[in-house]
Order: C-alpha cells, then sequence, then structure tokens
C-alpha cells in the first residue's frame, strides 16, 4: 500500500497575523474600562482631543476604544489611516494631512473636521504581527515631539502584555478543562472492563480467576493514569507526554476482545480479528489501548444486533495499518465533517440504549496524532456501515519543526 506524503502549506505572513488576531478574541467584544484608560493616556500625552485603539481584520477596523464624536464601533478597512500604520514597522505621523496628496482621497480627510493630525502606533504581537493600532488625532496640525512618540509606542506595547496575558489565562483554563476531559475518559475505559468482567463472573463462576485479574489490572492502570495527569498538570505541560515501548498490538487486541466478549454477545454480535502476527509498534501503551478501546466500543455500541465487525492490523510500509468495519448505522456528509470534534452530536445513535459522551472519537484522534499518526472515516452512506482507518508509525521519532519541514518537502 502506498502512502502520500501530505503537501506542507506555509501561510503567508497576512494569513498568519489573521490567525494571531483570532487567537486574541478581541474583535467585536465591548468597551473595556483598561484599553479606555490606556486611549485617554495617549490623548493627554499628545493633547489631542482623539484618540483610538483599533484591531484591523481583513476588510475592517474594529474600534475597541473609541474616544471621539465618531459614533460607530467599525470602518472599513481600506482608506483609514491605519491601514496605513498597519504596513510600517514603526509609528507613523502625518503633522498636516493636507500636505500629503496620497491622502487626499481618505474619506476620513478630505471631509469638513476632517483628520489633519495624525499619530500611530502598531500593535504587534511577540511574533511580530501588527494586529492593531493605537492612534491620536486632531482636527488641526500638530507637531509630534519624540518623546510623545516613545511614549505612544509604550502604550501599544502595554495593550500586547494585556492581549498576551488574557490569552496565556484562557490557554491555562483550556488546558486544564482538556486535562479533565482526558481524566474522565481514562477513567471510563477501564471502569467498562471491571464492569464487563464484574458481570462475566456472575453468568460463569468459573470465569473468576481470569477476570480478578482483569480487574486488578484495571484498577491498576486507573491508578497510573490519573498519577500521569496529576503530574503533568503540577508541571502545567502544554503537550501530553508519551512513554513509548515496544507493542504487540495482536496481544492487544486479543486482551480487548476478551475484555469485550460479553457485550457483543448481548447483541449477538461477532466480531472477526485478522491481524498479523508478532506486529510489534512503539507507542504509548495505555493510550493505544485506548484508542483500540474505543473503535471496537464504538463499533459495538452502533451496529445492529446480529451484525459482524471485522477488525484488522498488518504493516504496510513503514506504518501499522488498522481497519475496524461494522455494519451498522453508517455515517451522512455531515457526520464525517464533524466527526472528530468534542462533544459532536451524530445522526448515528447506540442500538442497545448505550450512552456516549461525544469524546471519544475526538480524543482518540489526540492520541494518535501524538503518535504521528492519522485517522479516517469511510462510509458508503446512513444503513452501511462504517470502516475506521488508522495510520501510525511502526517507529516513533521526535522531530523538530526544521526537521518535520525537510522530510515532508524532499
Amino acid at each position: 500500500m502506498s502512502f502520500k506524503k501530505p503537501v506542507y502549506y506555509i501561510p503567508n505572513t497576512e494569513d498568519l497575523r489573521l490567525e494571531k488576531l483570532r487567537d486574541y478574541q478581541i474583535m467585536d467584544t465591548h468597551s473595556e474600562d483598561t484599553f479606555d484608560k490606556i486611549s485617554l493616556m495617549a490623548s493627554q500625552v499628545f493633547s489631542c482631543p482623539n484618540a483610538f485603539i483599533t484591531f484591523i481584520d481583513d476588510r475592517r477596523a474594529f474600534l475597541k476604544s473609541n474616544l471621539s464624536s465618531l459614533d460607530v464601533n467599525e470602518v472599513p478597512k481600506e482608506g483609514t489611516l491605519t491601514n496605513v500604520t498597519l504596513l510600517n514597522d514603526c509609528v507613523t505621523v502625518f503633522n498636516d494631512t493636507h500636505k500629503h496628496p496620497e491622502l487626499a482621497n481618505s474619506p476620513f480627510v478630505n471631509v469638513e473636521n476632517g483628520i489633519r493630525f495624525y499619530a500611530g502606533a502598531p500593535i504587534k504581537s511577540p511574533e511580530g504581527y501588527t494586529v492593531g493600532v493605537i492612534a491620536v488625532t486632531d482636527e488641526v496640525p500638530r507637531e509630534a515631539t519624540s518623546l510623545q512618540l516613545d511614549m505612544l509606542k509604550t502604550l501599544s506595547k502595554l495593550i500586547v502584555d494585556k492581549l498576551e496575558n488574557r490569552l496565556r489565562y484562557r490557554k491555562s483554563i483550556e488546558s486544564q478543562i482538556n486535562l479533565m476531559n482526558i481524566a474522565l475518559h481514562e477513567i471510563k475505559n477501564p471502569l467498562a472492563s471491571i464492569n464487563l468482567a464484574n458481570d462475566i463472573i456472575r453468568k460463569d463462576i468459573n470465569s473468576a480467576g481470569r477476570m480478578t485479574d482483569m480487574i486488578k489490572s484495571s484498577v491498576s492502570m486507573m491508578q497510573k493514569r490519573l498519577a500521569n495527569l496529576l503530574t503533568q498538570s503540577e508541571l502545567e505541560e502544554k503537550d501530553l507526554v508519551l512513554n513509548i515501548e515496544e507493542i504487540n498490538i495482536k496481544e492487544m487486541f486479543v486482551r480487548l476482545l476478551n475484555n469485550f466478549e460479553l457485550l457483543a454477545n448481548r447483541k449477538r454480535q461477532v466480531i472477526e480479528l485478522n491481524c498479523d502476527e508478532n506486529l510489534i509498534v512503539e507507542g504509548d501503551r495505555s493510550k493505544m489501548s485506548d484508542v483500540l478501546h474505543n473503535l471496537l466500543s464504538n463499533a459495538i455500541k452502533y451496529s445492529y444486533y446480529d451484525t459482524t465487525i471485522r477488525v484488522s492490523a498488518r504493516e504496510a510500509g513503514n506504518y501499522l495499518h488498522i481497519e475496524v468495519k461494522d455494519e451498522g448505522q453508517g455515517l451522512n456528509f455531515e457526520d464525517i465533517q464533524k466527526l472528530f470534534t468534542k462533544f459532536a452530536k451524530l445522526s448515528s445513535k447506540p442500538t442497545g440504549r448505550e450512552t456516549s459522551n461525544g469524546l471519544g472519537l475526538s480524543i482518540t484522534k489526540s492520541f494518535i496524532e501524538l503518535h504521528k499518526g492519522n485517522i479516517y472515516a469511510m462510509s458508503p452512506g446512513k444503513d452501511k456501515g462504517t470502516t475506521f482507518i488508522v495510520s501510525i508509525p511502526l517507529k516513533y521519532r521526535t522531530v523538530t519543526d526544521i526537521e518535520a519541514v525537510a522530510e515532508l518537502n524532499s
């Protein structure tokens, strides 16, 4: 089987600038005292009646702070003096706009009581992207001093500090929420195994020895995963840490199929496994187990009674190739578009009154991507079944961004 290398897309500066602006989540927000105070300071430094803090996307300038008689909170990007500032790395100053022919057609200059004096400093992110402008204006010509211009630059840096602090706080909260979601999900799978083992013991007392070993293993797994997540939370790491080791995929599948034995039997489902012998992959055992657990669990959960679930795993070049194919409800186009998003609501429903929290596939995808792999789903349509396909490198290798670019372009 052949694998195509993905096309490596290098975004231009404007794309990166707009992405940073979106990260700040500042557009179309209400006025705030902090920004108004910074505008007031700029107005006082220059003794100008008007001051603005403006953020600019691809088509408009949003006035986050507007200390003027202008009764709007946004204007078109083109034709504004802030758009001129956007293109400069330093402070832009027009002591008298009427002496600059290129500004004659500006709707804010060529009007009664229009702008005659303008000084604007770019609001630059730490990466160097200009996301906005802090500016002062007046209806009469003025001369700006070096000290005043330096003060304007300092105020622009205060704005960036405010934006970055907000961004760090929001990402910290999002990180904690993600950790909580992962913790809940990682507890769910061992608990499901314990519950199944208990049901099997009730039906067949002779299986008690094997099932108690499974229960003990599941409890140990929960303790280990919670300890790992707590450690990661304390270290405030952004990315999950993988404990890489060699994993025998067939052994992992066989163990999981034993766990799902009762659940599949309840719905009179048959699980067929076709896996290469001695198929070894380098990865995080607990997270790889979660990936396979989630795929099997979903196949059982969303398949009809008296159907067959076909699972295959084989080596394909330098990759592990896994397919989980069911004869269930299938997916429509809208389902596939949002399949791996958090809390996605799909048209398919569990066929045996099982529960679903909408997190499983989202976390599965994140675990696979941590292993530098990919996952996608195919379905001919509703009631025609679904196939999940996973591709993960057999050898795990950490690469730098530069190495990744070189490899993709080679």
